[in-house]
This record gives structure tokens, sequence and C-alpha cells, in this order.
């Protein structure tokens, strides 16, 4: 009998507006003290301060930490805790894409579990005895779903990789899911975000601990996503708040089953590279989707489905994967996402380097089809041309 685990956020808040909802969560809760952890472009371009405005308005005391950068290090990780402890806060209030949240993540732990103070022992699964300090988590990008995941990826700069760390203790208390807070994000931003959601939900119904409740998830988010996506980059609101709840969706799914090859290939990219998580991931989808396809069954026809492909039944299982794959990749396209990781920053001498960090990246024994060092190698050699 195999058992399954669902873990999600007590509570979460959708729809525009509902970011109001936090002055009456940290009251309930009796919380004296925030962390507000969000980055500079936030606070400049004023996206984290419809949050603080209401803190300051409802006189609830908070400490600002923004020294969050694009795949966040085990520096700014440190920083934030001793900016936590030294603020003696009892929330953390996470403002921001994947990077502001997981590094929220990871401080709250520590604030909690001092032991794992290195930060690089969180990698994995980290078996800490107390939960995060209580996180609520306010995504400005419709993508990483980082707000409901029990996964948070740091970079360790001195070795050129990011490291991936589960824990159910990390996991945000609270969710507020406002489409408000995802309109200033810019174009390219905005595709990438989407197509990391896509990756996640792609990924998640392939990967090799899926099953009937995370089938459900993902197959309605790809659904969602791949009809949202280029009018959510094009900046309409009503496509945004789509994506918005798309990506939460799949992030429902993904966080409780893992994925597969294309994130295990896109952290050391971002490590090596410094490239965005979201391109790095829909750079390489169409490519793994691809190699993975004779492992997969039936499962391209139901994506195929969701996609809204045509003739999805009279076309044989060959046909539906190609087209599928097709898809896949147009709408990549169609959103800016490069389709050659050579533009990226990749170089040919480190091919072997990155794909050795690939094989052992935590996300790369999920996918459904086993693969080697030599194969990884010859999977990003065909992105180079």
């Amino acid at each position: 009998m195999t058992i399954h685990r669902m873990i999600l956020n007590e509570t979460a808040y959708f729809g525009k507006g509902s970011i109001h909802e936090i002055i009456n969560e940290v009251r309930k809760r009796n919380f004296e003290k925030a962390l507000v952890v969000t980055d500079k472009e936030l606070m400049k371009n004023g996206v984290a301060l419809k949050v603080i405005n209401l803190l300051i308005s409802a006189e609830i005391p908070y400490v600002i930490y923004d020294g969050i950068v694009p795949n966040p290090t085990i520096q700014d990780v440190q920083s934030g805790v001793k900016s936590c402890l030294e603020a003696k806060a009892d929330c953390i209030i996470a403002i921001g894409g994947g990077s502001p949240i997981d590094t929220a993540k990871a401080i709250g732990i520590i604030a909690k579990n001092p032991e794992f103070s290195d930060v690089l022992s969180l990698e994995g699964e980290a078996q800490t005895k107390n939960p995060s300090l209580p996180i609520l988590a306010v995504p400005t990008t419709s993508g990483t779903a980082a707000e409901v995941t029990i996964n948070y990826v740091i970079t360790d700069e001195k070795n050129h990789r990011k490291f991936v760390c589960v824990d159910p203790h990390d996991i945000p208390l609270v969710a507020f899911i406002d489409s408000d807070m995802m309109m200033g994000m810019p174009k390219a931003l905005c595709a990438a975000t989407g197509m990391d959601a896509l990756t996640h939900a792609i990924e998640g119904y392939l990967t090799n601990g899926a099953w009937q409740m995370t089938d459900m998830l993902h197959l309605k988010a790809i659904e969602i996503i791949s009809h949202a996506l280029r009018d959510s980059v094009a900046g309409k609101p009503e496509a945004r708040e789509a994506m918005a709840l798309g990506q939460y969706i799949a992030g429902m799914g993904f966080s409780n089953v893992g994925l597969g090859l294309v994130h295990g290939m896109a952290h050391p990219l971002s490590a090596w590279y410094d490239v965005p998580h979201g391109v790095a991931c829909a750079s390489l989808l169409p490519t793994i989707m691809a190699y993975n396809q004779l492992a997969t069954g039936e499962k391209y026809r139901e994506i195929a489905k969701s996609m809204g492909i045509e003739n999805v039944e009279t076309l044989s299982l060959e046909e539906v994967r190609a087209a599928t794959v097709e898809a896949v990749q147009q709408l990549s396209i169609d959103v800016g996402i490069p389709q050659n990781i050579r533009s990226l920053g990749v170089k040919e001498s480190d091919l072997k380097a990155i794909a050795e960090d690939a094989y052992k990246d935590v996300c790369t024994p999920g996918n459904p089809r086993e693969t080697t060092v030599e194969e990884i190698v010859e999977l990003y050699r065909s992105l180079m041309v």
C-alpha cells in the first residue's frame, strides 16, 4: 500500500485586495513585531510599500530586511537571520518572488533551529525539530509558488551550485494571492515566472511520485497557465489574475510529489551563470519533454487536452506527443524565452561539470526516465546550437 502526503498552507487568501487580510491575520495570531523580507527593487518601485503601509496604518511594528538578490545566497540568509534575531521579530512577512520567499523560509527555519545556522546543513530533507518562525507570504510574481511549497533553493556561491531544501516545517502559515501585487511585473519577468509555473505543472504531472490528487491539480494548472500566459505577458489584468491562481494550484501539487530533470538541469544554469530560474526552466522544458516522452504512457495526451490542442483523441500517441512538445515550445517562443542556452552564457567547456551537478540535484531522481551524466551532457549540448 502506498501512502501519499499533502501539506498546504493553514490559510490562503485569493483575489484582488486580499493583502488587506494581513492585518487581521497578524492581530488574531497576536504577533507583535514583523520582519519584512523583500528586495530593494520591490521597495524602490513601491510594490512592497503596499503591504508596509498597511502595517504602518495598523501601527504594527516591523523591521525591513531587503538585502535579497536573485538566486539568494548563504550570506543573504545569514544576514537575514541576524536582522531577525536583533529585531526580536515573532513573525516574517515575505514579499516578492521566489528569492525573497525562499530566503524567508531559510531565515524562519534557522531562527527556530539555530543548529542549522551554517545553512548548508539544510540541504535535502533536513531533520529540523521546530516549525519555522511563522511566515505570511505575499507573492509578487506568478510562477514560483514558493508561498505554498515546502521547498526552497539557496545558492552556494563558493561551489557554484544551487541546493534544494525540503522541509515541511518551512511552509508559510498564510499566503495572500493578490494579483494586484503582480501587475507591476515587466514582460520578461512575467514570461519567465509563468513558464516556470508551467514547468512545475508539467513536471509535477510526469514525476515518479505523481498520484490522482496531484494529477488533478497539475492538469488544471496546465489548462489555466497555457491559456492565460500570453495575455498575462501582454499585461491584461484578468490574465494576471488567472496566472496567480494557476501557479498556486501547480505549487499545491508539485510541492507534495517533486519535480524532475528540467529543474535538475536548470539549477546549475542559475548557479553557474546567474540565469533567472524561470528562464533556465523554460529554455530546457521542450527538449526534456521530448527526451522523456517514451516513459510517459498516455500522459502527453492528457496534457494536450488541457492545453486545448485539436484532434487529441484521433492522433496516434506518437503524434500527440510531438504536438504537445511543439505546443509548449511555441508558447515559450511566443512569450520571448531564449531557445538557445549558449545565449544565456553557457560554455561548452563547462558542460561536463554542470551535468554532474544536474545529475546530483535533488529534483533529478523524480524524472520519469532514468538518465546518466553523459545523457545530460548531450541534452545541454543539443541546446547550444
